[in-house]
């Protein structure tokens, strides 16, 4: 039996009704058609799916959508401010933090996360905020170079 929730999703309000077995990643990609939260692993190890919840990052894989019944979720197609993209997406790229792109939406979301918290990280806070996200592509060191280079964008 499915079960009507609201929640609000980049800045918009939706009523939807959700199977009790239906996670969020599943309502954003298949209810919403918000293709960039990617669903990897399923269990929660990967980080692909990552979105922000009330303010925190979290596995979406994870998190069945009748919890999120009330929250704010932003996903990676939320934080541009119209075509202008948001500085952590604006350093993956001129840091060459981007290469399959699969990983990048989790890992923009929580750099973002880690620099709304903390605007100026060291390399070790870094590392450990996005520790929950695992690249297959890179070593790390340009996603972590673009992290600390947009930590350096001053917020308006």
């Amino acid at each position: 039996m499915k079960k009507l929730i609201s929640l609000t999703v980049n800045k918009k309000g939706y009523e939807v009704a959700v199977a009790p077995n239906k996670t969020l990643a599943q309502l954003l990609r298949e209810d919403l058609n918000l293709l960039g939260t990617k669903i990897g692993c399923g269990i929660g190890d990967c980080g692909a799916c990552t979105v922000i919840m009330d303010g925190r990052t979290v596995n979406s894989c994870l998190v069945l959508a009748v919890q999120a019944e009330g929250s704010v979720i932003t996903t990676i197609e939320g934080i541009a401010d119209g075509k202008k993209l948001h500085p952590v997406q604006q350093a993956f790229i001129e840091h060459g933090a981007v290469q399959c792109g699969f990983c990048t939406p989790g890992m923009v979301l929580s750099a973002k996360t880690l620099l709304d918290k903390n605007p100026k990280p060291t390399e070790l806070q870094v590392r450990e905020a996005l520790s929950g996200n695992l690249c297959r592509c890179t070593g790390y060191q340009k996603i972590v170079e673009a992290v600390q280079a947009a930590s350096k964008i001053s917020k308006k």
